[in-house]
């Protein structure tokens, strides 16, 4: 038996492990069956070049409860360790051993597996152990070894009894981690990180019908057809996934298999995702992985942080933030890289140049995944706009590559349920909505409940109205005013729609400048001066008499401020203020002003502006309370 210290760098680095490298100690099973993994396809390989007498077999990973001893085992089949090794990679800190196995194999084994540089890996044990083992038979053959030590750098090394090929981490855990010797919890772990790992884990047993048994058919006395119960036999319980959908060929996956794949990631998500992209690139970096748009409709909330990411197979975290987009952080699926440093500092993380390449990629992939649904099958890409445009729309704001490329797809309905893209809406409208000084105006209407009269108004001079109703829309129309040439966006409401888009012809008042100024003066002495700006109008003598407009520029400053952005606090905090256009050709504003009883004016007059207040969903409360009333008076 040998004694000795471990080579660290510290009197005692076990403290250190537990209290500072993770926040999660739960992590040291991922590690621990990480290397597990690595060592048995360490043997495949080298089994696969004629470097290895022992044959690979069908291995698994095992892990096993023994509570009463208060102990965890973790069981590998895999390449095993000599005492030498054990000496190397164990005692002198040296990790897995997985990078200088890559190096010396770098050419044949660059499609191994091999998952490396899974930080200290062993050591992580130390964070829930007081004591751990290890009884490890190497493949060449050499004496089995068994290495004991207590969390302090003492070790014993001395020769083991095992005689099968492999090794087996003895778990000696904590008093103040006995969580990990309870079933559900290591069951709750093993599907958290290690669901799709490579190699088989077992975990425990289960009883299940056996295959080669039929039940037979029996009848009873009366003639009744009965079938006998199934034999069970009991079998490994597997715990894990080895061949998840990503790991696959494209061509090899039908869209059953996609969906399968989508119900096996979200096992209480009940609706089937719209499409999906599969990644697979190899160069400049090796990634595959799935994303999944599910029905998102306008809801900007969504929980998010269910794109998974996983190296080599083994999950490392569901906050994908600086490695994914921000705008596809809304999405679902599966990310996997072995590119992606696993590093305890996420700030870290973020800043590395791979992780950077790897953001862009997927944005461009899924970008031109979007364009090729559009391409195919534009029908069925417009039924599923409303459900996925919350995330273009994002996407357009905040990554400019993935701006350029939207021009393709992003499209942009109107009211009546035509779909346009940028180019298709230009061509359509710019002969009938380009003002007098040249500028496109693009209408737009938000809610064509609320906003039913202007819609009107606008498609009566034959302007196509577009219904822009997500929660961002006032960003994404300020970003497009800002890209496109000599474009203005203008929400139907926002003013009289003369004014909207100017034309050189104008309307002549039936007023002449003195009743005007009488008229004026008459409005604002009944009109609320903090609520409502009265502008006077000479339009058509069919159009409404009173009209309530909103400035475009403050209201969009307000929403842009209430989603985030765009908008000083001072815009916020402003009551809101409305513009009243009054018709000076409206038959029923010529009466308000020719009336000699001045209570008559301010009945009109209030009445006139409470109909308009109504149309704009403006009237709330005891006013309309006394508005019915008021005109069910009238009415006597």
């Amino acid at each position: 038996m040998t004694k000795g210290n471990i080579n660290v760098s510290v009197e005692n680095i076990f403290p250190l492990i537990k209290k500072f490298l993770y926040s999660d100690h739960e992590i040291f099973l991922r590690e621990l069956i990480s290397n597990g993994t690595d060592a048995t396809l360490k043997l495949k390989h080298l089994t696969s070049i004629g470097e290895s007498t022992s044959e690979y077999g069908n291995p698994q990973i095992e892990v096993k409860i023994d509570k009463e001893g208060k102990k965890l085992h973790i069981i590998d089949q895999g390449i095993g360790m000599s005492a030498e090794e054990v000496e190397k990679y164990i005692n002198q800190v040296a990790f897995s051993g997985a990078e200088e196995f890559l190096d010396k194999y770098k050419d044949s084994a660059k499609d191994s597996g091999i998952i490396g540089h899974f930080g200290l890996g062993f050591y992580s044990a130390f964070m829930v152990a007081e004591k751990v083992e290890i009884i490890t038979k190497s493949h060449t053959g050499a004496p089995a070894a068994h290495w004991t030590c207590d969390g302090s750098p003492e070790f014993t090394l001395e020769e083991g009894t095992k005689e099968d090929r492999g090794t087996e981490i003895i778990l000696h855990i904590a008093e103040d981690s006995t969580e990990f010797l309870e079933e559900s919890r290591i069951r709750e772990l093993l599907l958290k990180y290690n669901k799709f790992m490579p190699i088989p884990i077992k975990f425990g047993t289960k009883e299940v019908n056996d295959p080669e048994h039929e039940p037979a058919t029996i009848t009873d006395k009366d003639g009744k057809e009965t079938k006998e119960p199934h034999r069970k036999i009991t079998v490994d319980n597997i715990i894990n996934n080895p061949n998840p959908a990503w790991t696959k060929q494209p061509t090899d996956l039908e869209d059953e298999d996609y969906k399968n794949f989508y119900r096996e990631l979200y096992p209480m998500q009940f609706e089937d995702p719209l499409f999906h992209i599969h990644l697979n690139v190899d160069y400049p970096f090796n990634l595959t992985g799935i994303l999944y748009f599910p029905k998102l409709g306008q809801d900007m909330n969504i929980q998010r942080d269910k794109i998974q990411l996983y190296q080599n197979q083994v999950f490392v975290t569901d906050n994908v933030e600086g490695i994914v987009p921000e705008f596809l952080t809304m999405l679902r699926g599966v990310i996997d890289s072995p590119d992606i440093p696993l590093n305890v500092s996420r700030s870290y993380l973020q800043a590395d140049g791979a992780v950077k390449k790897i953001s862009s990629y997927i944005t461009r992939k899924v970008a031109d995944k979007l364009k090729s649904l559009f391409n195919n099958n534009r029908e069925d890409f417009e039924a599923k706009w409303n459900d996925i445009k919350v995330v273009i729309e994002y996407g357009m704001l905040s990554e400019e590559k993935f701006f350029e490329k939207a021009d393709a797809f992003a499209l942009y309905p109107t009211v009546d349920g035509t779909y346009y893209t940028y180019e298709e809406l230009y061509n359509k409208i710019k002969a009938n909505q380009t003002d007098k000084d040249g500028k496109l105006v693009v209408l737009y209407a938000s809610n064509t409940d609320a906003q039913h009269s202007y819609i009107e108004a606008a498609k009566a001079k034959n302007y196509e109205v577009l219904l822009l109703d997500s929660p961002i829309v006032s960003h994404l129309i300020q970003k497009l005013e800002t890209t496109k040439e000599n474009i203005s966006f203008a929400r139907v409401d926002g003013d009289h729609i003369d004014n909207l888009i100017k034309k050189d012809e104008t309307t002549i008042s039936k007023l002449d400048d003195d009743q005007k100024k009488v008229l004026d003066e008459l409005l604002k002495e009944v009109i609320p001066s903090e609520k409502f700006m009265v502008q006077l109008e000479a339009m058509d003598s069919n159009a409404s008499p009173f009209i309530i407009t909103q400035p475009e520029f403050m209201r969009r400053m307000k929403e842009m401020q209430a989603t985030g952005g765009g908008g000083m606090n001072m815009f916020g905090n402003m009551p809101e203020m409305y513009n009243l256009v009054v018709n000076t050709n409206s038959d029923l504003v010529s009466d308000i002003l020719n009336k000699g009883d001045k209570a008559e004016q301010e009945r009109l007059i209030n009445q006139s502006l409470d109909l308009a207040r109504l149309s704009q969903g403006l009237l709330k409360g005891e006013e309309l309370t006394n508005f019915i009333k008021r005109s069910y008076e009238i009415l006597k």
